[in-house]
């Protein structure tokens, strides 16, 4: 089989019953699969649908657990309060993709293997120096300003809630499922604008949310997230970078995390306009997040376009696709 040069980063190409799977694409329904088995198990939009079930699903069960084992309720330490926000923020999400990837996809973790290891703490550290330059930018503009220690530091609700459940979940979520689904059917800009505008929007709901804060998000975070699973093919890095970022920002500096206010280290206060300080919301509402997110996620989109890791709509291949000749 001959495929364009441009064919070969594109996805899965599909002909005379074959399906090849191309260097971009985690996966590729059975060759053999009827028209029905493919648009009731294998299409992005059934393997979306079926995740999202799921995790409801098991949210909901895990939340009647946590309360009788002393992980939640109003009496347990704050220890046990994070450890359950972790679990219940990670878990469900966890459970869930591995019963899409074994069961359905039926494909190895390649968003996890070896050679990714070492994304996860490069980009955790990655995550902690960008929300450094935020955070000190805007004290340089006098928009944040620090008050002292803050004696009543909640480490377990950050780190591990607000850290590691966050960033665990929300990437299964929203690069694992629903970007890496929507690129294989739309291509790579389609993905990024489906699942950053979920992603913006999704923080809707939190204090102080407001339209602008989500489009905020969807600009800063959900591309520049979305681009990093792109250039690396590593959720592992995803979630290091989600991490470090919401971790700093909250236990290092005592900023709101999406509208969410927690004692950290640092008792501080944001001043000045809400445009460039980030107001109740925190830091990621602030111009000066949206700018320096702006400046990684363009460096991420031309690691991954020379790396050849955009994928284009799944029409563009088709058009692409050389048919093979057959020998005469």
């Amino acid at each position: 089989m001959r495929h364009d040069d441009d064919t070969l980063d594109s996805g899965t190409i599909k002909g005379k019953g074959l399906a090849v799977r191309l260097p971009n694409t985690l996966y590729a329904p059975p060759a053999d699969a009827t028209r029905w088995q493919r648009g009731l198990f294998y299409s992005a939009g059934a393997r979306i649908g079926l995740f999202a079930i799921l995790t409801i699903a098991l949210t909901i069960l895990l939340s009647h657990l946590l309360k009788p084992i002393g992980l939640a309720g109003k009496d347990v330490s704050t220890l046990a309060r994070g450890i359950g926000e972790m679990l219940i923020r990670a878990v469900p999400a966890i459970l869930a993709y591995g019963v899409l990837v074994r069961f359905v996809e039926r494909r190895p973790l390649t968003e996890f293997s070896r050679p990714t290891w070492a994304a996860g703490p490069l980009w955790l550290v990655g995550g902690v120096a960008l929300m450094g330059v935020v955070v000190g930018s805007l004290w340089l503009f006098g928009a944040y300003v620090p008050l002292g220690p803050d004696t009543a530091a909640d480490w377990p609700g950050i780190v591990l809630g607000a850290g590691v459940g966050a960033a665990i979940g929300e990437e299964l979520i929203s690069r694992g499922v629903l970007f890496r689904a929507c690129e294989e059917a739309l291509g790579t800009g389609w993905a990024l604008l489906i699942s950053s505008v979920f992603f913006g929007f999704a923080h809707a709901f939190n204090p102080h949310a407001t339209i602008g804060t989500s489009l905020a998000i969807a600009l800063e975070a959900g591309v520049m997230l979305g681009l990093l699973y792109v250039a690396t093919r590593s959720l592992l890095a995803c979630m290091g970078l989600h991490a470090g970022w919401n971790i700093t920002q909250s236990l290092v500096f005592g900023v709101p995390t999406s509208g969410l206010q927690m004692h950290g280290l640092v008792a501080s206060r944001l001043a000045g306009p809400d445009w460039l300080s980030g107001g109740e919301f925190g830091a990621e509402a602030s111009i000066v997040a949206l700018v320096a997110c702006s400046l990684v996620s363009l460096g991420l989109f031309l690691v991954a376009r020379k790396r050849g890791r955009l994928v284009v709509p799944r029409w563009k291949r088709a058009a692409a696709y050389t048919p093979p000749v057959s020998a005469v």
